[in-house]
């Protein structure tokens, strides 16, 4: 086989109903759930079963209220199913930025806010017993005397914020995170780490039937009612007094009100075949997940079965390339020289949701109808999050809620057909300045 040649899908009923991962080959919980039939009702019907509506669901299932999450393809099909599993704390935008962009309020409520999606994370892990891979720490490592300086300012203004668990290395303390020769120095949050996503999200599913909540796969929802609200698929419907639209780089045209304010991206990811247990503690010693610090940057970390998974590159519009084995085992090679033999077992890509301010899109399309989505690429700790201040609002304390629905939202430039190529041409600025050093 060749070495950039992924293998093929796994055969069982599960993984043919999920993209070609290694998540998903090695998932914990592989029941089929049943699609909608007929007319249920709920206090609160969720669209989408990935990080941000099962988050929700789980949250709202914890306060006694009665769930029903609707799901188009399987759960965790979607980003939730397929990243890089990285426990990444704050948003795709620093907290300075944030201050200076939306005023010294705005800017200290989401500070606040920007560790919770891990504590989240660590404690449905610890609570509901969940089996998915759980190891702390990560880095993110400079290839430049500036960027290693840019990590240092943003070392300083996490530790206004509260966090401590920062410690700032050079390239001697590189050698304790990963064996390569491309980085000055870098950053280390120990409050970080890294999961199988997949296996976190079906645990929390499950943990969210046990508690009552009704979970329905290939349910596609073909309109919303907002007024009502009244959810129709196919071949079923939900009466709920609340509806959360969590659909995210998914949701496709269901509510232009919305899906305007997002773009589809994609990223891509590699799984190698399990390395011997010596070169693997060679390659990542402290069992980190790491990522470089440029505008388009790579992201890799170890697997509990010894793999590297290691992913790149974006495709704006939710475009692929032609070849995802190929182009990402030349990202890896970079970083790792040593792996030139090594196989490349599986190959995948999935969309995350990107807006224009890089900062999530939260809001209400009328008093009982609440969406989220727009994670920009930090989803795994902030869809935790945000479906927690959800379920708080549909409870009745939208003080949360009301700070992140209260930020401005844009479009992108140019609508539907030009979004893409403005979007790419901005972003290969920014490319090119990394390239170059600048």
């Amino acid at each position: 086989m060749s070495n950039t040649t992924p293998s093929s899908r796994p055969s069982d009923a599960f993984a043919r109903g999920h993209a070609p991962t290694w998540y998903a080959a090695t998932a914990n919980d592989r029941r089929e759930r049943p699609s909608l039939r007929g007319e249920v009702t709920a206090d609160v019907c969720i669209i989408g079963a990935g990080f941000t509506g099962i988050s929700a669901g789980l949250a709202l299932a914890e306060r006694g209220m009665s769930v029903v999450v609707l799901e188009a393809e399987k759960v965790g099909w979607g980003a939730s199913g397929r990243n890089g599993g990285q426990i990444v704390n704050g948003y795709s935008r620093d907290l300075d930025v944030i201050e200076r962009r939306y005023g010294k309020a705005a800017g200290a409520a989401l500070a606040g806010m920007s560790l919770e999606g891990g504590h989240i994370i660590r404690d449905r892990v610890g609570r509901y017993a969940i089996a998915c891979d759980l190891r702390p720490g990560n880095a993110f490592l400079a290839f430049r005397d500036s960027q290693l300086k840019a990590l240092e300012a943003s070392m300083a203004e996490w530790r206004k914020a509260g966090h401590d668990q920062l410690e700032l290395i050079d390239r001697a303390g590189v050698a304790r995170v990963v064996d390569s020769d491309r980085y000055v120095g870098g950053l280390i949050d120990h409050l970080g780490g890294h999961i199988h996503p997949l296996n976190l999200v079906l645990g929390e599913a499950s943990a969210l039937e046990r508690l009552g909540g009704r979970i329905f796969d290939q349910s596609r929802v073909t309109s919303v009612d907002i007024e009502t609200p009244l959810v129709r698929t196919a071949h079923g419907q939900v009466k709920a007094v609340t509806v959360l639209v969590c659909g995210n780089a998914y949701l496709g045209g269901l509510l232009p009100a919305i899906s305007g304010k997002i773009m589809p991206v994609s990223s891509q990811q590699v799984a190698t075949e399990p390395l011997d247990a010596a070169l693997v503690e060679r390659l990542l010693p402290a069992d980190y997940a790491v990522e470089d610090v440029n505008y388009i940057l790579d992201y890799y970390r170890r697997t509990a079965d010894n793999r590297l998974l290691y992913g790149g590159g974006v495709g704006y519009g939710g475009a692929d390339p032609a070849d995802i084995a190929a182009m990402i085992r030349t990202k890896m090679l970079q970083t790792f020289p040593m792996l030139a033999d090594t196989r490349i077992e599986f190959a995948w890509s999935g969309n995350f949701a990107l807006t224009l301010t890089r900062i999530p899109h939260v809001g209400r399309l009328n008093p009982n109808v609440y969406f989220s989505h727009g994670d920009s690429g930090h989803g795994v700790t902030t869809t935790h999050l945000l479906g927690v201040v959800l379920a708080e609002a549909v409870a009745g304390q939208a003080s949360r809620f009301d700070v992140w629905a209260g930020l401005p939202y844009l479009p992108f430039p140019g609508g539907h057909a030009l979004r893409v190529p403005l979007t790419a041409i901005g972003a290969l600025w920014y490319d090119m300045r990394d390239r170059l050093g600048i």
